[in-house]
């Protein structure tokens, strides 16, 4: 199963939606798993099967670019109508590569986006997903195998740290990658690593889901923060929310992915299922 995947013998029963995320549980303390053959890392993002097929997935041409919608202060009360795919244009993405953007920006702010989305965003396609990319906060670096890195020091460069490696983790081309380089040295990495490689001889019995990034709220940001966590939220096939809280450290002039020692984002912690974003910041490359 991928990252922010559903399992393809789930049941079509919306009421059971919130039960079977929650009955799925135990996968939470999983490792991070990628490659062509991903198991599910969190698969609390799943939202139960559909009764019909799927919608059609957005494309995966990677310089395809979605800017970014402006937030409203209007909260929906249940999860947006389901749509055809996310609208795209030929807006196009800052440069892969940077001198000034990103970790090499010099005194980027330090407001923390409590109620307005981060500006002049476009959205590029990493595999099925919409990922936020922004020149003043990064990435600013691509690296010859596609893997993203450099953010700023601030609480925006980690919101979309978060985001870019979520989506690159889940994205079979660059997701061991990713995995190996743009992840908190320590045994949660290790863990997550060795289930890779385990995974990578596993059959896959899943198929993708409808799983686009919707929003995001930062929990915690100290002053000259060394570590923080972004509460990353993700629409769960049109069905619910799921929000994730998501470890970032400062490390090496980067934010990278922290893990739980057992390889997975929150081990043990139930995943929050939403209805609405009330108290959230909109942050999607959908519209």
């Amino acid at each position: 199963m991928g990252l922010f995947s559903r399992d393809d013998d789930s049941g079509d029963d919306s009421d059971g939606a919130k039960n079977s995320f929650l009955e799925e549980r135990g996968f939470i303390a999983s490792a991070i798993v990628v490659g062509a053959v991903l198991v599910c890392l969190v698969v609390w993002f799943m939202a139960g099967g559909r009764s019909d097929d799927p919608t059609a997935g957005p494309s995966q041409t990677p310089s395809t670019v979605v800017p970014t919608g402006q937030p409203t202060e209007e909260e929906s009360t249940e999860p947006p109508a389901p749509t055809e795919e996310p609208s795209a244009t030929r807006t196009a993405p800052p440069p892969p590569n940077s001198r000034t953007g990103g970790c090499n920006a010099k005194n980027p702010s330090q407001a923390i986006p409590r109620v307005a989305a981060p500006l002049a965003v476009s959205w590029q396609f990493e595999g099925k997903m919409l990922i936020p990319i922004q020149a003043e906060s990064g990435p600013a670096k691509t690296s010859p195998n596609g893997v993203r890195s450099c953010f700023a020091h601030s609480p925006t460069g980690a919101v979309l740290a978060a985001m870019v490696l979520l989506g690159q983790l889940q994205n079979p081309e660059v997701g061991i990658a990713a995995l190996n380089s743009r992840v908190y040295p320590g045994p949660g990495r290790d863990a997550a690593i060795a289930a890779a490689k385990q995974a990578a001889s596993t059959p896959s019995t899943t198929v993708a889901g409808d799983i686009q990034f919707a929003g995001f709220k930062v929990l915690d940001y100290p002053p000259n923060a060394t570590r923080a966590i972004i509460q990353v939220v993700a629409d769960l096939n049109n069905k619910a929310y799921g929000a994730m809280p998501v470890t970032m450290r400062w490390y090496k002039g980067d934010w990278y992915i922290e893990l739980q020692t057992d390889g997975s984002f929150n081990g043990s912690t139930e995943p929050d299922i939403l209805t609405s974003l009330s108290g959230y910041v909109r942050f999607s490359g959908s519209s």
